[in-house]
């Protein structure tokens, strides 16, 4: 680990410094509006979710405006990083709101790290640190710097990659099994390991050499995590369904994009805002990139756990202003735009970069002190 570390200090250096970079821009910003910004990143939106199970444990809900007899239920929310929130707590006196915070950084930038040591082990050191770099400077790249779940899943699944490409066949499960109990589309991470195990499994039964149990251990274990939680809410709740039908009452159901293409279709014929367009820009981009990278022949288990986590974010209802935070952990769509990036000439690159930090770091405090749908 210290061979890899000292390979991927100079990548995870400059994302954890862009990252901070954001962070000052939006507490800038938010001392100018008179907010505090611990507030915006740690008690924004769902973050104030996660802050009252880690204080509190499951239990709250709040009973729907549109619709009568319907409610906001936390059990929507998986376990590990509260429950993490509340070990940090419990060990250092700083309260839960700057522990979920420093869980959050902690997780960024071990998901940097993990992402890198993915990317180098298949592609090389320069479109690793490349990707690192993009990963860190997306326009929503502020929420790696939030008290949400993405940081925490997406380091999870990069050593879960990692794993899987390297044969650490043990590791892969348990991380996979962790990174389900992270967040609903933590699925995509057993996917990845499954279908890895399986064109392992096949190549072997061809070449007539013995089965890897290790492997097949680790598709087992995969979704056990996943599987866990939404069985415990079922058992929760009496009902088989019990997690889906609390995942309804938000209004989050799976219906093959049919309300993503029909809120396209109105920005088409009115106005919206700017968030709308670049939201949908994004949604754009994710579908071609997910495109190139098959296109590409990415190796199974990437491409798999790209193809789950788009299919996921644009499959389902509503929240559509979510929808490029739940493509944040896909980081292997972007090794088309690191691959170029790797190549290019050091000036050409070097303006990217800057137009690429202009662009994130406006965008960011954009997003926490001017816009007013779910982030």
């Amino acid at each position: 680990m210290a061979t890899a570390w000292r390979r991927a200090w100079p990548a995870v250096t400059v994302f954890v410094a862009a990252r901070g970079a954001g962070m000052g821009v939006v507490a800038l910003w938010a001392h100018h509006t008179g907010r505090h910004p611990r507030n915006l990143l740690g008690l924004e939106w769902d973050s104030a979710w996660y802050h009252r199970i880690a204080d509190w444990g499951y239990g709250t809900f709040i009973p729907s405006w549109e619709a009568p007899g319907l409610r906001f239920d936390d059990m929507a929310f998986f376990p590990l990083y509260p429950m993490t929130v509340r070990v940090v707590d419990t060990v250092l006196p700083v309260g839960s709101v700057v522990a979920a915070l420093l869980v959050a950084w902690v997780s960024a930038a071990l998901a940097a790290w993990g992402i890198y040591a993915v990317v180098e082990e298949l592609y090389g050191r320069r479109t690793a640190t490349a990707l690192v770099v993009l990963w860190g400077l997306l326009p929503h790249a502020i929420v790696l710097s939030m008290a949400y779940t993405e940081s925490l899943m997406t380091a999870l699944a990069a050593w879960a990659l990692y794993a899987v490409v390297t044969r650490r066949w043990l590791a892969a499960g348990l991380l996979s099994g962790l990174a389900g109990l992270t967040r609903p589309n933590g699925i995509a991470v057993a996917a990845a390991v499954a279908a890895a195990v399986l064109a392992e499994g096949w190549q072997r039964l061809r070449s007539g050499r013995r089965q890897d149990r290790r492997a097949w251990a680790a598709a087992l274990l995969a979704p056990l995590g996943w599987c866990g939680y939404v069985g415990w809410v079922g058992l929760r709740t009496g009902q088989v369904r019990g997690y889906f039908d609390v995942q309804a009452r938000w209004g989050s159901v799976f219906d093959f994009g049919r309300f993503a293409l029909h809120y396209v279709k109105r920005q088409a014929l009115l106005p919206d805002s700017l968030s709308a367009y670049v939201t949908t820009g994004l949604c754009g981009a994710a579908v071609l990139l997910l495109v190139l990278i098959l296109m590409d022949r990415m190796p199974l288990p990437l491409l798999v756990y790209a193809a789950v986590l788009v299919v996921i974010a644009l499959g389902g209802a509503n929240f559509f202003s979510c929808k490029p935070r739940f493509l944040l952990p896909a980081f292997p769509l972007l090794l088309p735009g690191a691959t170029a990036l790797a190549g290019a000439r050091p000036r050409a690159a070097a303006v990217a970069v800057v137009t690429l930090t202009g662009i994130s770091l406006g965008y960011g405090a954009y997003l926490l002190t001017v816009v007013t749908v779910p982030l």
